[in-house]
């Protein structure tokens, strides 16, 4: 366990983007309620990912981490797991094949319920109001009532985030996950480019299939096509909830926070002496840090010393969200950084939270082309400083959505409006997101071709 933590040191220190409830004895009967239940993930799958993950600092595999920039309780409901775990199938598929890898599926799923926001009051019409925090601590209705923060949330949070769990395992080892069933995956496509492409893909997997069949190798028998390995996260923001689920591992006797597989620590939470990195540092789950352009190196250093003092492979991934246009900026000084000090972490790049901007018609989005100009940028300058670009990290939904402009089907600022559904900030709908993993395959491509003929 690390040294002079415990599950609740957390509150001794300072704490940001954290609501204060006005009931502190609800609070504490809903802290108390959440202490008996059973944990949401358990320590060997936790373990198993740091595993996987600790692969991908390695250059061995890819992570893909995808899913809901904050999870709804209205919109709840099985066809939007299922949908979104498709996307995150077909966007693994297309990965697995162009970089020739696997991939880690990570959703952003099953505890994805808070977000901190740059201001704690917005301005509704005439109405000041707190801001909306995500679900699990107040309602997006535009009230004094709805915004005022309610601890009996993080009950119904931890039930969806239960179910949730349910149907994710049942998806990736009850059949819906079977690589034999490739093609079904385009069950909900509209035709497009990146459609026929998935599709071309798919006939050549099948037929490689068929060929190991005629070739007397059995494939119908191999557990690792007929089921994958799906992980959750979220942002650790909620730190009442995490403690209240954190447990201690019965097989190695440390702690694990029972909320998800992984967490990672937000841009505006990062504070090395902060709540939020006390809290992370004492679990043994794999620990997602964003950096974005604030941060310098010496204070990267000092957080990748707290929350990894052991340089362990696969406990920590940078999640990098600088902006199209300023990647250079700030990512080579870090890499150079991380690299001088023999550090070990997986680097993966979020295009989406640097690249937010307000249409005319007054909806935030995300320009499709600023997301994938980031990306590229993000390749281009681990290629160049001779490191290894990880992984990604998108807010998608697998819903037909317009809340990013751009991509090939052409989402325009006139289009926002017709299919705007997000509570917080803009998605990539199902379209955009398997676009820009093939795009991201080339780009894995442009690596391993490098790779083959270094060799």
């Amino acid at each position: 366990m690390a040294k002079d933590w415990s599950k609740s040191s957390w509150r001794t220190k300072p704490r940001v983007q954290m609501p204060d409830y006005p009931d502190k004895e609800a609070l504490e009967r809903v802290e108390a309620e959440l202490r008996k239940l059973p944990p949401l993930v358990f320590a060997g799958e936790a373990r198993r990912l740091k595993r996987r993950l600790g692969e991908v600092a390695e250059g061995k595999s890819f992570l893909l981490q995808g899913g809901d920039c904050a999870e709804s309780f209205a919109e709840f409901n099985a066809d939007t797991i299922r949908d979104t775990f498709r996307v995150l199938l077909q966007m693994a598929v297309v990965l697995t094949y162009g970089a020739k890898k696997p991939v880690v599926k990570v959703g952003r799923i099953a505890g994805q319920f808070a977000k901190p926001r740059s201001s704690p009051i917005e301005k509704i019409g005439d109405m000041e109001l707190p801001s909306y925090r995500g679900d699990i601590i107040n309602d997006i209705s535009p009230t004094p009532e709805a915004r005022r923060p309610d601890p009996e949330r993080m009950l119904r949070a931890y039930t969806q985030a239960a179910a949730s769990l349910n149907l994710l395992r049942a998806f990736s080892t009850g059949g819906y996950a079977d690589i034999h069933e490739v093609h079904s995956w385009t069950l909900g496509f509209t035709e497009g480019p990146e459609a026929e492409r998935y599709r071309a893909i798919a006939n050549r997997i099948s037929d490689a299939l068929e060929f190991m069949s005629a070739a007397g190798v059995n494939p119908d028998t191999s557990t690792k096509l007929r089921t994958v390995e799906f992980y959750t996260s979220h942002e650790a923001l909620l730190l009442e909830y995490e403690e209240a689920l954190c447990r201690i591992d019965s097989t190695t006797g440390l702690p694990i926070a029972g909320s998800g597989h992984m967490l990672w620590i937000g841009d505006r939470t990062r504070q090395p002496d902060g709540a939020h990195v006390e809290f992370c540092r004492g679990v043994q789950n794999p620990i997602g840090l964003k950096c974005g352009p604030s941060i310098t190196e010496d204070e990267l250093l000092r957080l990748i010393d707290i929350l990894n003092p052991e340089n362990e492979p696969g406990r920590l991934t940078l999640i990098t969200r600088f902006g199209a246009g300023r990647v250079g900026d700030h990512l080579p000084r870090l890499i150079r950084a991380v690299e001088r000090e023999g550090r070990t972490v997986v680097w993966s790049c979020d295009p989406m939270h640097g690249n937010t901007i307000k249409s005319a018609s007054g909806f935030k989005t995300r320009p499709f082309d600023a997301v994938l100009r980031e990306v590229q940028e993000f390749f281009a300058i681990h290629r160049a400083e001779g490191t290894y670009p990880g992984g990604v990290h998108f807010e998608m939904t697998g819903k037909d959505v317009t809340e990013c402009t751009g991509g090939v089907r052409a989402v325009s600022e006139e289009d926002l409006s017709s299919r705007y559904h997000t509570a917080c900030d803009p998605r990539l709908n199902a379209s955009q997101a398997l676009e820009l993993a093939f795009l991201v395959a080339e780009e894995l491509g442009k690596d391993n071709e490098k790779a083959r003929l270094a060799v």
